[in-house]
Formats: C-alpha cells, structure tokens, sequence
C-alpha cells in the first residue's frame, strides 16, 4: 500500500468518525448553552431574593443555585403552574389584566405586544402557521425551495391582491431562523406531505437528509407485489421489458 492509498483511507475514517461524533457534539453544547442561560437566570433571582429575606436563611437560598439542574426544573414547574392558572376563568382574567399593565408601559409595550402576536401566532393549537411544508418558485420562476405556510394575506395588503394568495416562509440553509416572507398565488404552491420536522432536517442538511417518502404519496415507488410485471403503472406506461 502506497502513501496515497494511506492518506485517502485515514481520510475516509476521519470522516466517518466526525459524523457520528459531531451530532452528538453539537447537541451537547446546545444544550449545555441552554442550561447554562437558565441556571444564570436562576441565580440571578436567588441573588435578587436573597436581599430581601432574612440573614439567616441567605446562605441556604443562595447554596441553592450551585445545585445541578435545579434552575431547569423550577423553570419547567413554573410553567406547567402558569399553563394549569390560565386554563380557567380567573386565570384568564388574571392575563388579561396582566396585558393591560404592560401595553400601558412606555416602550416595554411595543415590544411586549408585537412578541406576543408572533408566540400566539406560531404557538397557538388553532393556528395554522408552521403547520405545513410547502414548495415554491424562489428566488426566480423555475428555482424552487421549501417553505412553511404561516397563513393567508389580510387587512390592506390582502385588498392589493387579485385572486387568492398564501403567506410563506422561506427559510435559508443552514439557519432556518433567518428567511424571506414571501406572499405567493396559492395557485403556484406544491403541497407536500413531508412533516415539518422532515422539511427542517432537509433544509438544515442542505438537501443531504431526505425524507423518506410516504407510501401513499404519488411519488412513491412502485410495489412489485401491487405492479406485477405486465401491468401498467398509474402513469399508464407498460412495465414489460421491451
């Protein structure tokens, strides 16, 4: 074996390597990222409490925040507590007070209402935004990329428009967080059956993960066993070798 074919197969193993270590890689840091900003959240209200309680129990509330994952999981219970709170009468009345203290707040206002229409908007059960991966012609007519429809064009921008259109997000690889909002003739939309996370994964890998595809789709493969040789195929092509 010469040096090129030892260079090429340490090559090829290094690689092989990198992929299966390099996901769980990534995801460790994300995470650890994202521990790292609850637990600093954390401390910091320990810090905050911890001047306004008695001397004698300062010390214990402040030990408290050297104690892995205690932020995350008090974070998770506040949450679950808030959702159980404002799945009821008073606790609707209780948010509904709480918005109108804050669009009341010079500045905090516009921040905390436009934040709120995009969370009830993407988060909401009754909503349809994010909800559907579709195909459209971007960045010109025959290029197409995958978009996510976040609804339909209202109010006076739907009031310029001839015929029924879709609003879209069209998100850039490998960042999906950043995009293009695109309003487009719903009559110029391909429709997949690829779920969201399917679409995200293809977007991210830059087209190198593709997702499998559904066998009741058109575009699924033949069944040998439903397509016995002789038959025609949906396209009504003979199947017979010529």
């Amino acid at each position: 074996m010469n040096g090129l074919d030892v260079g090429a197969s340490l090559r090829k193993y290094l690689v092989a390597g990198l992929l299966v270590w390099l996901p769980l890689a990534i995801t460790l840091w994300v995470l650890t990222q994202a521990l790292g900003v609850v637990n600093g959240v954390f401390g910091s209200l320990l810090s905050a409490l911890a001047l306004v309680v008695p001397a004698s129990l300062r010390d214990g509330l402040l030990e408290l925040g050297h104690v892995p994952g205690l932020g995350l999981l008090i974070l998770a219970g506040g949450l679950l507590a808030t959702g159980v709170l404002v799945a009821n009468i008073f606790g609707q009345w209780l948010l509904t007070q709480w918005d109108r203290l804050m669009s009341h707040i010079p500045i905090v206002k516009s921040i905390y209402s436009s934040v709120k229409q995009v969370s009830d908007t993407l988060f909401s059960s009754s909503g349809n935004a994010f909800r559907e991966a579709v195909l459209v012609q971007y960045p010109r007519a025959g290029s197409w990329t995958i978009a996510f429809v976040t609804g339909t064009p209202s109010g006076e921008v739907a009031c310029h428009l001839d015929g029924e259109h879709t609003s879209v997000y069209v998100p850039t690889t490998p960042n999906p967080t950043s995009g293009f909002f695109l309003i487009v003739p719903t009559a110029d939309i391909r429709p997949l059956q690829m779920t969201v996370d399917e679409a995200l994964k293809y977007i991210i890998s830059m087209g190198t993960v593709a997702p499998q595809v559904q066998p009741d789709s058109p575009c699924a493969p033949l069944d040998p066993a439903r397509n016995p040789q002789g038959s025609a195929d949906p396209q009504g092509r003979s199947n017979q070798p010529g």
